[in-house]
């Protein structure tokens, strides 16, 4: 006689789930605690995340873009429509390693944008139709839940937006990667880090970075799931 606990497909589906929400959380967590940790490091030139930003469009020769400041914390982000770098105030007005590390990776992206790297232009591309398949899709998949018996092309058209966002996560990937490598050469060459706090700025961005792989593959588990339960009316 066998023995033992064994979880059916749905079990699965929630131990995966509540392991992504964990390791979303874990990696938060440690993002947050290291960049707590890297703001106490000075830059060595005293510079400013506004000040890194000036230098490194000014030393890549790109030109036209702007630098503003927004609330929050961790919110920086360069946006290519009106090609304006938008730091946090922490980050633009604090002169640190981490405050460094994120602007330069901001800054990246500018560089991205100027060079015309690829993979940036394909995100850029995409936005239109992500925008619109988040504003619909958790409603049509609910309803393609409900009524996956007797409308079941309702669920697929669901599936077939969430597939879009899912693509998008995974665009990002490289896009913040590369931007990351951009920002951590640049930071290096121009000596804002010094050979002591360049390796607490590529722990800074690395932690970055695993948001959005944490974030790709979450999106990857929960498409997979609703493929799951389309395939699985026909049983």
């Amino acid at each position: 006689m066998e023995s033992g606990f064994t979880l059916g497909p749905n079990a699965w589906v929630w131990v995966i789930f509540i392991g992504f929400m964990l390791l979303s959380w874990l990696v938060s967590w440690q993002l947050k605690r290291r960049f707590e940790k890297y703001s106490k490091i000075p830059t060595a030139n005293g510079m400013t995340g506004r000040d890194v930003v000036e230098k490194m469009l000014r030393d890549n020769g790109v030109q036209g873009v702007k630098i503003g400041s927004v609330a929050g914390q961790l919110t920086d982000h360069y946006n290519p429509a009106n090609k304006t770098i938008n730091l946090s105030r922490e980050v633009y007005h604090s002169a640190n390693v981490a405050a460094a590390a994120v602007a330069a990776h901001e800054c990246g992206h500018a560089l991205q944008h100027a060079r015309a790297y690829g993979m940036l232009s394909l995100r850029s591309a995409l936005v239109p139709a992500v925008s619109f398949a988040s504003r619909w899709m958790s409603w049509i998949l609910l309803a393609g839940i409900i009524f996956v018996e007797s409308f079941p092309s309702l669920l697929l058209i669901g599936i077939c937006l969430f597939a879009l966002t899912t693509l998008f996560s995974f665009v990002t990937l490289p896009v913040e990667i590369d931007a990351s490598r951009r920002a951590l050469v640049w930071l290096r060459t121009s000596g804002i880090t010094s050979a002591e706090s360049q390796p607490y700025a590529k722990d800074a961005l690395k932690w970055a970075a695993y948001t959005y792989v944490v974030a790709a593959l979450s999106s990857l588990a929960t498409l997979l799931y609703y493929v799951m339960i389309f395939l699985s009316r026909r049983d």
